[in-house]
């Protein structure tokens, strides 16, 4: 695991505090950070979470802020987990998207519409 991925796993438990205990049990479970595993099971229910009830603004711009830091950095690996994990699972409930869409930074904006072209969403 890169540095940077490294970096980001940190970030998303100080961002949701709440997946720590999660992420350390995956971490023993499988042995390793199954990268896709712990954004797609152990993330991302807490984001989709605030993102419907759309009530912790400035935690959802914090971390929308965030993901705009990764999807600009020099990271290739990084940013395809990225797209494959969170905007493909932001794209799987227009509503939660279009939420998602008022924190979303400009190429944060673009990868997930190329995320949802990929699959065959628009």
């Amino acid at each position: 695991m890169s540095e940077k991925t490294a970096e980001f796993f940190e970030k998303m438990q100080e961002f949701l505090p709440a997946t720590k205990e999660s992420y350390i049990e995956s971490v023993k479970e499988y042995g390793e950070v199954l990268e896709t595993v712990v954004i797609e099971d152990i993330f991302m229910p807490p984001i989709l979470k605030l993102l419907s009830e759309n009530m912790e603004s400035k935690l959802l711009e914090s971390i929308f802020k965030y993901f705009e830091e990764i999807v600009n950095c020099d990271d290739s690996h990084l940013i395809n987990i990225f797209s494959i994990t969170v905007l493909e699972i932001l794209g799987n409930d227009k509503v939660i998207l279009e939420t998602a869409k008022q924190y979303m930074g400009t190429k944060t904006t673009a990868l997930q519409i190329k995320a949802d072209e990929e699959l065959g969403r628009m």
